[in-house]
C-alpha cells in the first residue's frame, strides 16, 4: 500500500522526476511542530524533525542532549550475561589461550577489534580467526572449531554463532562463548553462553543492537565485575568508535542506546586516536569531522572489502593494530580491493537487474541468480534492486550446482525469519540473518521452488502491496534558510542512519542557474527561488535516471527541488549544499 494514502500530496507532485510522490508531514505534526518552536524557540525545521520522530516538547531538551549513562541498559538484562562476563574474566585471570572467531563483515571486524583491543589493554593476546566467505562460508564450521579447541582453552564467537549446533560441539577440549544478535532458532547449541538480544526467548527490547553493542556490553559487565575485584579495567568510552562503526554499517536501528552509542563514537573517532581509522580515514578523502553517512558510506565498504573479495581478516586486522606501518599497508590495500569491488559489483549488478526485470519486479520478491556472480557482492547487488523496486530482494551466484546467495529486505518484511523457515522446510541448504538481510545457501535443482515459497511467504507480510516509495518530506524551506547555523542546530537531532532518517526538505518553484554532468552520472545545481541567495546542491546517480537530464536540459523551467541539507568544507571554509535527491516540475 502507498505510504499515507489518502493524503494530498506535497507540493501537488504525485509523480516526480524520480516516478515518486511526495509526502509531506501531517496537519497534526504540522501543529505540534509549531507549537514545539513557540515554546521551545528552537528553530521550526529541527522542530519538525523532532515531532516525526516522536519526540515531545517535555523530552525535547533530553532528546539533543543524549546521555549514554542515561541510556545504557544493566548488561544483565540480557540472558546468559553472568556465565559469559564470568568466563571471559576466568580465562583472562588464568591467561588462558583466547580465540575470537568473527564473521567477515564491518561488525564482525569491530566486535572482534572490540576484544582483542580490549585484552591487549590488559596486557593479554588473542588470536583471531574470521573463515574465508568463499570457502568456508558465513560463521563457525567444524574443521575451524577444531582446529581451535586443540589449542585454545577459550572461544568467543562474535556476530555468529547462534545457530551453529554443530560446529560449536566440534570445538572439543574448549569453552565456546557466543556474542551475537542474528536471529535465533527454537534450540540455542551446546557451550558456556549465547549473549544475543534476538534469541527467541528474549523480550526484544535490545533486538535493535548489532553485535559489536553486545560484545560492549559484555565488556562493561566484565570491567564492572573486575571493579569489584580492585582491577581496573580499560577505559571502554575510548572503543565508542568501533561500536559506532559496527552499529552504522550493520544498518542498525539508530534508535535508543544507538543512538547514543553512535553519537559518542563520532566524538571519540573524531579525535583520531584509533591509527587503523585514522589511516583509511585520510586514505578515503575524509576532510571533515565523521558523520554516520562517513561511517556508512566511506569507511565501511572500504573495511568490508577485505571479507568480500580479499583476505577475509584485513578489516579486523586494520582496527586492532597499534603500529603505523602495518596500518597505512592495510589501509591502502583495503581501498584497492574496494575499488575491485566497485568493478565486480558493476557487472553483477547489470545482469542481476535485467535478469530481475525480465521475471517481473512487481510481485512480493525481486531475485536473480547466475553461475559465477562473486559471493562477496551479491548483497550489495541485492540492496541495489531493494532500493530500486521497493521489494525484498535475493541475488544468488552459483558455484557447480551450489549456490550463495545474499537478501535485503524493506521495512515491515522479516526476511531473516522467512529465509530461516526455508532451511526448516529443507528447500535451502542454509539460511539465516535478521529481519533487513540474511543469507542463504540453495542447490541448484532447489532454487525455483525455494523462490517461489520466498515469495508466498513474504506476500503474507504485505511486501507485495508496496507501490514506488513515497517521497517522504518534513517541511518546506527557502533557499536562503537554509545556513550552516540551521544544519548545526538540526544536527544536534541526530545522529541520521537507519530507522532514523536524515530530515528531507523541499524547495519549492527554483529557478536553476547551472547545471553540469560530473563524471559519468553525477549532477552539480546552483538555484534559489529568483528572489533570495542561491543554494548549490550534488545530485549522485542523476543521469541513472530522468533527473539529471530533466535539469542539465532545464530551458528556464522552475523545478521543486527536495533532498538533504548537508555541510560542505572546502578550503577551510564551509557552506550549505543540498543532496539532491528529487525534483518536479513547478
Amino acid at each position: 500500500m502507498r505510504a499515507l494514502k489518502g493524503m494530498s500530496d506535497f507540493l501537488d507532485v504525485s509523480a516526480s522526476l524520480t516516478q515518486r510522490r511526495w509526502v509531506g508531514p501531517s496537519p497534526e505534526n504540522d501543529r505540534l511542530a509549531e507549537a514545539m518552536a513557540q515554546q521551545t524557540a528552537l528553530p521550526l525545521p529541527l522542530c519538525q524533525t523532532l515531532v516525526r520522530r516522536g519526540v515531545t516538547v517535555e523530552d525535547a531538551e533530553a532528546f539533543l542532549t543524549p546521555a549514554l549513562k542515561d541510556l545504557l541498559p544493566d548488561p544483565m538484562v540480557l540472558k546468559d550475561m553472568q556465565p559469559a562476563a564470568e568466563r571471559f574474566i576466568k580465562a583472562v585471570k588464568a591467561r588462558e589461550k583466547i580465540a575470537v572467531f568473527a564473521d567477515y563483515d564491518v561488525d564482525g571486524a569491530t566486535s572482534a577489534a572490540l576484544l582483542i583491543t580490549w585484552l591487549r589493554d590488559m596486557g593479554h593476546v588473542a588470536t583471531l580467526y574470521i573463515p574465508d566467505r568463499i570457502d568456508e562460508g558465513y560463521g563457525p564450521n567444524e574443521p575451524a572449531m577444531e582446529a581451535l579447541a586443540r589449542d585454545h582453552d577459550l572461544i568467543v564467537c562474535v556476530d555468529c554463532g547462534t545457530l551453529s549446533h554443530g560446529p560449536i560441539a566440534a570445538a572439543k577440549g574448549a569453552d565456546v562463548i557466543v556474542l551475537d544478535h542474528h536471529l535465533g532458532g527454537e534450540t540455542l547449541p551446546d557451550c558456556v553462553a549465547v549473549v544475543n538480544p534476538n534469541r527467541q526467548d528474549e523480550t526484544g527490547d535490545l533486538a535493535h543492537l548489532c553485535a559489536a553493542g553486545v560484545v560492549f556490553l559484555m565488556l562493561v559487565d566484565v570491567n564492572r565485575r573486575l571493579r569489584a575485584d580492585d582491577i581496573r579495567g580499560p577505559n571502554l568510552m575510548r572503543y565508542l568508535d568501533l561500536v559506532a562503526l559496527g552499529t552504522v554499517a550493520d544498518v542498525a536501528p539508530l534508535i535508543g542506546v544507538n543512538r547514543a552509542l553512535v553519537r559518542q563514537g563520532l566524538r571519540v573517532m573524531a579525535d583520531r586516536e584509533r591509527v587503523g581509522l585514522r589511516k583509511l580515514a585520510d586514505i578515503s578523502r575524509m576532510d571533515t569531522a565523521p558523520t554516520s553517512y562517513s561511517l556508512g558510506f566511506l569507511l565501511g565498504p572500504r573495511i568490508n572489502a577485505g571479507g568480500r573479495i580479499g583476505a577475509a581478516d584485513l578489516g579486523a586486522r586494520l582496527l586492532s593494530t597499534t603500529d603505523e606501518t602495518e596500518a597505512q599497508m592495510l589501509a591502502e590495500r583495503l581501498d584497492y580491493l574496494n575499488t575491485e569491488r566497485r568493478e565486480i559489483e558493476a557487472t553483477v549488478r547489470a545482469g542481476a537487474l535485467d535478469q530481475a526485470a525480465e521475471r517481473g519486479l512487481d510481485g512480493p520478491l525481486v531475485w536473480a541468480a547466475a553461475d559465477g556472480w562473486h559471493p562477496g557482492v551479491v548483497g550489495i547487488v541485492a540492496s541495489r534492486l531493494k532500493e530500486s523496486t521497493n521489494r525484498p530482494a535475493v541475488v544468488i551466484g552459483f558455484d557447480g550446482d551450489e549456490g550463495k546467495g545474499s537478501g535485503r529486505s524493506i521495512s515491515g518484511v522479516d526476511l531473516g525469519a522467512s529465509i530461516q523457515r526455508l532451511a526448516a522446510e529443507g528447500l535451502l541448504v542454509k539460511g539465516g540473518g535478521h529481519k533487513m538481510a540474511a543469507g542463504l545457501t540453495v542447490m541448484r535443482d532447489k532454487l525455483e521452488p525455494a523462490m517461489a515459497r520466498l515469495s508466498e511467504l513474504l506476500e503474507k507480510q504485505g511486501a507485495g502491496d508496496a507501490g514506488p516509495a513515497d517521497l517522504k518530506l518534513d517541511s518546506l524551506l527557502m533557499p536562503g534558510a537554509a545556513t550552516v547555523e540551521l544544519i548545526a542546530k538540526i544536527e544536534a537531532a541526530g545522529p541520521y542512519g537507519a530507522s532514523a532518517a536524515a530530515p528531507r526538505f523541499a524547495f519549492p518553484s527554483c529557478m536553476i542557474h547551472f547545471a553540469k554532468r560530473v563524471g559519468e552520472s553525477h549532477l552539480k545545481v546552483t538555484f534559489s527561488d529568483g528572489q533570495g541567495p542561491r543554494l548549490d546542491a550534488i545530485c549522485f546517480g542523476a543521469f541513472d535516471t530522468k533527473l539529471g537530464p530533466a535539469l542539465e536540459s532545464h530551458g528556464g523551467k522552475r523545478f521543486h527541488m527536495a533532498g538533504r541539507l548537508e555541510i560542505n568544507t572546502w578550503g577551510g571554509r564551509q557552506s550549505v549544499q543540498l543532496r539532491l535527491e528529487d525534483a518536479a516540475e513547478a
